[in-house]
């Protein structure tokens, strides 16, 4: 079994029967006179973030691609693998599950005893922009080097990949949740209105843009949320071109660190990365104009990968599948 371990979603592969499962990271834990229940996870656990009563709280285990609650992370872990495997003879598979490249040692042990304890008869790890990269179809194994983006909730992972191996690679604390964060904000400063991570992550997806166009203006879409003024309900309309301004952050931050990762590429390097381009993969890749933005800034031609959301799983999945191929990108975080 191949886990993506996101932060905003979890997919999961197994061995012949290609992706499986592709669930929100989310859990619903019920507090009863100190007693701490499970009550959903996935998809059925999203829906009650923002909408639960005091004793009820819907917890996103993952943050900036790593766990913050090692507990609720378990229970999510151990969830799918039954979800997946709901027979007896497969309920202790060899598991490989990917980490962010910046992950501590410490957070990578606490991934893999998470794994373990949830059912892993052998866990290893393998560092998400390696599995981005494979799933991607990049030609990680030859003499020649290949850059990716891994643009993800919590993070970005940038690496340089060459020979079956990482040349350079940084990890960016910056993702989609940042950017459904600035919206948030933006929403709050400009509007007076408070809206839910929901409905901010909506608007990324209907009408977010990296850049702001010609149209932009004209690009529009109505949002409701909670007066800050009066408490009352509202409505109000937003732009494509609010939306951008409210990005512009996140998009610099992410296209900085893909500039600063292609300066430091050795030189022999550098002639295969501007003839391959730059390749983008995860969620955040699909943002409208995102590539224009990066292809400016750093000189080099990007483009979004075939199949983006499914990239590092994939990856991860065929270190699985091609495990004498693919060994060498795995690892044991002791």
């Amino acid at each position: 079994m191949a886990i993506d371990l996101g932060t905003a979603n979890t997919l999961v592969y197994v061995n012949g029967k290609g992706v499986v499962l592709n669930e929100p990271s989310v859990v619903a834990v019920a507090n009863v006179n100190g007693k701490v229940s499970v009550l959903a996870v996935g998809a059925e656990a999203k829906r009650m973030l923002g909408r639960t009563p005091d004793y009820i709280r819907a917890i996103r285990p993952l943050r900036d691609g790593v766990i913050a609650d090692f507990n609720i992370a378990q229970e999510m872990i151990k969830y799918f693998i039954k979800h997946v495997h709901n027979r007896s003879i497969f309920m202790s598979p060899r598991i490989v599950i990917c980490v962010p490249y910046g992950a501590t040692a410490v957070e990578r042990k606490a991934i893999e005893e998470a794994a373990e304890v949830a059912g892993g008869r052998e866990v290893f790890l393998i560092e998400e922009p390696m599995a981005a990269a494979i799933g991607a179809g990049l030609p990680i194994a030859e003499p020649r080097g290949s850059i990716v983006v891994d643009i993800g909730g919590g993070t970005t992972e940038v690496a340089v990949v060459s020979l079956g191996g990482i040349v350079l690679a940084s990890s960016l604390r910056v993702g989609g949740d940042r950017m459904d964060d600035e919206i948030v904000s933006y929403v709050r400063q400009n509007f007076n209105l408070l809206i839910g991570e929901a409905t901010a992550e909506n608007i990324k997806k209907e009408i977010g843009s990296a850049v702001c166009t010609h149209d932009s203006n004209n690009i529009k879409m109505q949002i409701r949320g909670r007066s800050l003024v009066d408490g009352n309900p509202l409505n109000v309309e937003i732009s494509q071109k609010q939306v951008s301004e409210a990005l512009m952050s996140s998009v610099s931050e992410i296209a900085r660190g893909v500039k600063d990762a292609i300066e430091q590429v050795p030189p022999e390097l550098v002639a295969d990365i501007i003839d391959a381009g730059i390749v983008l993969t995860g969620g955040g890749a699909l943002l409208s104009n995102l590539t224009d933005v990066i292809s400016n800034i750093t000189g080099v031609q990007a483009k979004v990968a075939d199949n983006p959301l499914n990239c590092v799983v994939l990856g991860t999945g065929a270190s699985l599948t091609a495990f004498k191929k693919f060994g060498s990108v795995l690892k044991k975080a002791s």
